[in-house]
């Protein structure tokens, strides 16, 4: 053994089920690609799942760029809904909520087709997303509320910020 090497800690279990803990509020919920005849189809949202908004009031599109990053962002008031639709993307979640049990912490998602992953996104987490393709990455993002133009429920910090404790 070479000097210095670490043991790998457990990340998932025999079933494949994550080992992680998560923020308060993040709910990820894997969904299934049925394979047919003709291609494969998979469901985005269904109302009985136990995640997302209890009423869908926009939904958006958006293509992130070969090995592009959008980061940092966090919502007042709109829980989001994310789901990639092609590439793999990381989704980057920081706890900063005053009151909550997981304040300070991180979570990192790989998010892809070929496991499809609803996570939802409670107001008050910072998120950043980073394409991990050479080419474009696409997602649905569903929202509880519409997008406000004349005031928008979006706040930012820059990407290489010293107040989210996560480097991409």
């Amino acid at each position: 053994m070479l000097k210095d090497a670490k043991k790998d800690k457990q990340t998932a279990t025999a079933d494949g089920k994550l080992t992680r803990t998560l923020l308060n509020g993040i709910a990820p919920k894997e969904t299934s690609n049925i394979i047919t005849s003709n291609g494969i189809t998979t469901e985005i949202y269904r109302p009985e799942w136990p995640i997302g908004p209890d009423q869908i009031r926009h939904i958006i599109h958006a293509t992130l760029r070969a090995n592009a990053i959008s980061a940092w962002h966090v919502h007042e008031y709109q829980t989001d809904t994310i789901f990639v639709t092609n590439g793999s993307i990381k989704l980057v979640l920081y706890d900063d909520r005053p009151e909550s049990t997981t304040r300070g912490d991180v979570n990192v998602f790989h998010l892809s087709r070929l496991r499809p992953t609803l996570i939802t996104i409670p107001p008050g987490i910072w998120h950043g997303l980073q394409n991990m393709e050479s080419f474009e990455s696409s997602f649905i993002n569903y929202f509880d509320r519409p997008y406000a133009y004349e005031d928008p429920d979006e706040w930012r910090l820059p990407l290489n910020t010293d107040k989210i404790p996560y480097r991409f």
